[in-house]
């Protein structure tokens, strides 16, 4: 990759909603060279959209946790992310290495949410559970250096 592209995609990482007039200024390209850049990023997958990042308090969503999980029985299919898929609680499923099969995120309302989305999973994907409740957030979702 282009060390121009890489430029590009860590300013875009910083501000998903910079303008093309402002991505020129900042990498010294025309308007229409970071516009076909942004473009073919595109096209190539490297840019897979673009988010609105939430204030979770705000939209009612202020519990977050980390809920790890590995199957009942080691020798059922592995397929607990296609039985989560439908719980929109869950914000990210991660493939691990270690004594748990995956690391979700999750983000819900209350306490009493977080235990029925537990007992939801349980049942969905066959699967034991290890909670972690995040306390606080000092950062989150900052771009990689590229």
């Amino acid at each position: 990759m282009e060390e121009i592209d890489r430029q590009i995609l860590a300013l875009l990482a910083g501000d998903g909603r910079m303008s093309f007039t402002d991505l020129a200024k900042e990498t010294g390209l025309s308007v229409s060279a970071v516009h076909q850049r942004v473009r073919r990023l595109q096209k190539r997958g490297v840019i897979k959209g673009f988010t609105a990042l939430l204030d979770h308090e705000e939209v009612g969503l202020p519990l977050t946790a980390f809920v790890s999980i590995k199957p009942i029985d080691p020798s059922a299919p592995d397929d607990a992310p296609d039985r989560l898929a439908h719980l929109t609680a869950i914000e990210a499923c991660h493939s691990v290495a270690g004594d748990e099969s995956y690391i979700l995120k999750v983000r819900v309302a209350s306490p009493n949410e977080l235990e029925d989305l537990l007992q939801r999973i349980r049942a969905a994907a066959n699967v034991a559970t290890r909670t972690t409740v995040v306390l606080s957030t000092p950062w989150e979702g900052r771009g990689p250096t590229l």
